[in-house]
């Protein structure tokens, strides 16, 4: 039910992940049918520009149905296609988008208003954003609003590396025989839904560690290893990159392109690899040209180079899934046989 005149010290919501939490505000003003609030980000350990960054939202009340997000200072606009957001619109991911709208309409249940004018502003997002690679993605004008669950996980890079050796030692302990690694929450979930006869500590997020997860299941001698990623982390294992944060290197759009070429691709096509901006924009460039294959290419790139980097003591299986998590790629592919039957125990090692 809408809250009239009051001012707020604190506000429940419901996060992206189903979780009830209560967050302290900063501000809280309202003027008629327009009200102000905003919270102070908490990254926790992780080493984030964004941490202490207030975060505010506008918001205008309607009687005409629909909420309305717009991106204010700080927030950066989308200039170049590839990252899924509409070019000249706010930088507001999918899932922060739908979780505000969620919560705006909830909250106006049972009050004459239908919807609302939602604009997101962050102070000094601009100054803030020079600390990332925006700018090189067309991002420009302030930080982008990301995020799939709402909550940071307090990882520092040492206690994430910990933490994902920890996982599979517990995992070898089980006896498991197949661990199944994933870059973040979208790939796990992918995952289970690919092999849901695995047990849940057979899924072990890795984040950017790719080397060390790996080398670390082949010292504790797990016969199996599926990666589940999208397209940006799995381009970059594709090229033998084994740590895939965007500090320690970007997407080789000239190794994409060659790829490409290898596989039939028009200069044309290997021009505008070249020239992408992103590698979710190379593979809808791919599929325009009707080079199919590009998704299972890099999967058998990724499987060869990861076997080589635990000196072949692994089977490697790899999957290629967008970001809703449907699959669009794999390696092994011999016919119809499913990458399912890595974790059954099928899957060869070429020699």
């Amino acid at each position: 039910m809408l809250v009239r005149n009051v001012t707020l010290a604190e506000i429940a919501t419901t996060l992206p992940n189903k979780r009830q939490v209560v967050f302290a505000l900063k501000r809280c003003q309202r003027d008629g049918p327009r009200a102000l609030c905003s919270v102070v980000k908490d990254a926790g350990d992780d080493p984030d520009c964004t941490h202490g960054a207030e975060l505010v939202a506008h918001v205008e009340i309607k009687t005409e149905p629909g909420v309305i997000l717009r991106g204010g200072p700080g927030v950066a606009t989308v200039t170049k296609p590839g990252l899924g957001l509409e070019v000249g619109g706010p930088a507001i991911n999918p899932v922060p988008r739908r979780n505000i709208t969620e919560m705006v309409l909830e909250e106006l249940a049972g009050s004459p208003y239908r919807g609302a004018l939602v604009t997101i502003e962050v102070p000094g997002g601009e100054a803030m954003a020079k600390k990332t690679l925006n700018a090189r993605l067309g991002l420009l004008g302030g930080i982008s609003i990301l995020g799939t669950t709402g909550i940071v996980k307090p990882y520092s890079t040492a206690s994430w590396k910990a933490s994902v050796i920890q996982a599979i030692d517990v995992a070898a302990y089980r006896g498991a025989q197949a661990l199944v690694f994933t870059t973040g929450g979208r790939s796990e979930q992918a995952g289970m839904k690919l092999f849901p006869d695995l047990a849940e500590e057979q899924f072990i997020q890795m984040g950017d560690f790719v080397g060390i997860a790996f080398r670390h299941a082949a010292a504790k001698n797990i016969p199996r290893a599926i990666l589940v990623a999208m397209m940006g982390k799995l381009s970059k294992i594709a090229a033998g990159i084994t740590y895939t944060h965007a500090r320690q290197g970007e997407v080789d759009m000239y190794f994409l392109a060659r790829l490409a070429a290898e596989l039939g691709g028009s200069e044309s096509l290997q021009q505008e690899i070249r020239q992408a901006n992103t590698a979710r924009q190379v593979l809808d460039l791919a599929r325009a040209h009707g080079l199919w294959q590009l998704p299972e290419a890099l999967c058998r790139h990724a499987a060869e180079n990861l076997r080589q980097h635990v000196e072949r003591r692994l089977a490697v299986a790899v999957c290629l899934v967008d970001f809703d998590g449907a699959p669009l790629g794999r390696y092994p592919a011999r016919g119809d046989q499913p990458v399912q039957e890595a974790a059954a125990g099928s899957l060869k090692v070429d020699s």
